[in-house]
C-alpha cells in the first residue's frame, strides 16, 4: 500500500450515533439523524451508528463527536443509554473532553427528566453541546423528523475539517 493510500482517511473525522431504539417512532428519528449527518454537504466526516447496548469505549474514543438518541422512560433516559454511559464513562473521561455532541429524546408525554439525566453525565464527561436537544413527544411529526435531520447535520458539520 502506498503512503498516500494509507493516509487517505487520516483527515476524516468520525461521528458516532449512539441510540436505543425500542420502537418504530424512535427508529424513524434515528434514520433522520443519520440522513442529516450523511448529507452530501457534509464532507470529510464518516458516520458510525451503534446501538447503545453494543457501543463500546473504543467506539467513543475513535469518534470525534457524538449524537445520542434515547426514549424517555419513566422520566429518565433509557436503560440502554445508561448502560452505555456506565460502560464508557471512566475509560473515555480524559480523552474525550471538549468533543461536540447532540441529543434527541422521544417520549410519550414528557422528555425533561431524560434530557436532564443525560446532561448531567455529558457535563461530567466534558462534552460540548453544539445544538439544543431535540424533544419529540408522541408520534414524530414532519417537524420532528426535520429537527432530527438538522441535529445530525449540525453535529456532523461541527466535525468538518478546514
Amino acid at each position: 500500500m502506498s503512503p498516500e493510500a494509507s493516509n487517505a482517511g487520516a483527515d476524516r473525522r468520525r461521528l458516532l450515533i449512539v441510540h436505543h431504539t425500542p420502537s418504530p417512532k424512535v427508529d424513524t428519528l434515528v434514520e433522520a439523524v443519520i440522513e442529516g449527518a450523511s448529507t452530501p454537504d457534509i464532507e470529510g466526516v464518516d458516520v458510525n451508528v451503534r446501538a447503545a447496548l453494543s457501543a463500546s469505549s473504543a467506539d467513543v474514543l475513535g469518534a470525534h463527536g457524538y449524537v445520542l438518541v434515547t426514549p424517555a422512560n419513566l422520566g429518565y433516559m433509557s436503560g440502554g443509554l445508561k448502560t452505555f454511559f456506565d460502560t464508557i464513562y471512566y475509560p473515555c473521561l480524559r480523552e474525550t473532553q471538549g468533543r461536540p455532541y447532540g441529543l434527541l429524546v422521544h417520549g410519550n408525554d414528557d422528555v425533561d427528566g431524560a434530557i436532564n439525566s443525560v446532561a448531567k453525565i455529558v457535563k461530567g464527561l466534558g462534552w460540548q453541546q453544539v445544538s439544543q436537544p431535540v424533544r419529540c413527544v408522541g408520534d414524530p411529526s414532519s417537524n420532528d423528523r426535520d429537527a432530527a435531520w438538522d441535529l445530525g447535520a449540525t453535529v456532523a458539520a461541527n466535525l468538518m475539517t478546514d
